[in-house]
């Protein structure tokens, strides 16, 4: 009863903070619903700026969970799966038919065919708030972002100071000394004097998650043909000239021979070529919806799920140029065969104090990847650390989304 009071008092907040938003820059909102609660909350940060009831999806039509991104904003709409129902203020979640729209009945209880629906004046409200790309995270329990430190979390790189070479020598009198002496000073340069106005790029997308097999296999063509055996043009489909390059090496070192690319041959080849421990994981960039680059990570201890965790870049000072993350971690229960192919065997507890400082622990960037990132970094970036991997509906014109998994009811 409590709860349910909190978010009609919290619809009052919508109307100030939308006003105050959209008279100036777009803040980095992001949005969190419940289905337990039949809830919808924005916030700023850790700060709640809005709240309102939801109707969400009714049994054999549930609406997913997870972590998506508003890709289209369409004030009148209809749906093209369901006899063109209206669905005014969409804002689409997924190109499969997942969104955020009005409607004239929002009962208290699951009732949609998948979307969650909002009532009228709340919707309205939100459409002025939100833009393209903002986060919307949809868990069965309700969530809430909690600030972060960690040296493992990025942040803008550092501008540098102007060098002595840049500095001009006058004459001045010492204190101590009668003479003048010669002092540096750096003299304003005319020509950069003016400020110069600079396009803000947007926000980076970054999910780290597990390597597929086709990263795997494009590396071991890449050493294969490194080390001299002819593993053909490295594509990611371990082909006839692929397993019999294997064969090959594993022969020359003694292996079992049996052209299989199993995780005791990965090791021995990346020992073989001096590259160390063999990634197991990978970081991908997207900005725009598009893709910008990705790079290998390792993961300690690969047998441990790393969870589910979002965490939102803002509030960057001017003066120190440094931001703030927040945090997020989501309730996913990995399906049978994805623990197998992983070989997870320890599922992550959401629910502990310290789940996403524990996987980040386990995660090692390379050094030239952190530096790249450091230079994207803008108001509003995120990062997502899943076992999930790329699904079905991320895509060309998609941020990384993440659909998480609920675990059966006894």
């Amino acid at each position: 009863m409590v709860l349910r009071l909190a978010f009609g008092i919290g619809f009052a907040l919508t109307l100030s903070a939308s006003t105050a938003f959209a008279a100036g820059e777009q803040a980095p909102l992001q949005i969190i619903v419940s289905k337990d609660q039949q809830s919808l909350v924005v916030y700023d940060g850790d700060t709640v700026v809005a709240t309102s009831n939801i109707s969400s999806g009714k049994a054999g039509h549930s609406t997913p969970t997870g972590i998506f991104s508003i890709l289209e904003k369409r004030r009148f709409h209809k749906s093209n799966i369901y006899s063109n129902a209206p669905m005014p203020f969409m804002q689409r979640l997924t190109w499969s038919g997942i969104a955020l729209h009005a409607s004239n009945h929002v009962p208290s209880y699951p009732a949609s065919h998948g979307c969650v629906r909002l009532p009228d004046d709340f919707a309205k409200q939100l459409f002025k708030m939100t833009g393209r790309g903002l986060h919307v995270l949809i868990s069965d329990r309700q969530l809430t972002p909690v600030a972060i430190s960690d040296p493992f979390l990025f942040q803008p790189a550092a501008q540098e100071p102007a060098l002595l070479s840049d500095a001009t020598l006058r004459p001045s009198v010492s204190q101590v000394d009668a003479k003048s002496v010669e002092v540096a000073t750096i003299e304003p340069d005319a020509a950069k004097t003016a400020p110069v106005e600079t396009e803000k790029e947007p926000p980076i997308r970054m999910l780290i998650t597990h390597r597929g097999q086709r990263e795997i296999t494009l590396d071991i063509q890449a050493l294969l043909n490194q080390l001299g055996y002819a593993a053909g043009i490295p594509d990611g489909y371990a082909g006839t000239q692929t397993v019999e390059a294997v064969r090959a090496f594993q022969t020359a070192e003694k292996l079992p021979v049996d052209g299989k690319i199993t995780p005791a041959f990965v090791e021995a080849l990346y020992l073989k070529a001096g590259k160390g421990k063999p990634p197991n994981g990978q970081l991908l960039v997207r900005r725009d919806f598009t893709p910008l680059f990705e790079t290998p990570v390792v993961i300690d201890k690969p047998e441990i799920a790393l969870g589910t965790h979002f965490f939102q870049f803002q509030n960057i000072d001017a003066s120190t140029g440094k931001g703030e993350w927040f945090t997020v971690t989501l309730d996913n229960a990995l399906p049978g065969g994805m623990k197998k192919r992983l070989g997870i065997t320890v599922e992550e507890d959401a629910t502990a104090f310290n789940a996403a400082q524990r996987s980040m622990s386990r995660i090692t960037i390379p050094d030239d990847a952190r530096q790249r990132i450091d230079g994207l970094l803008a108001e509003g970036s995120s990062l997502t650390i899943s076992d999930m991997g790329l699904g079905q509906e991320t895509g060309d014109g998609t941020d990384f989304v993440t659909i998480t998994h609920t675990k059966p009811k006894s």
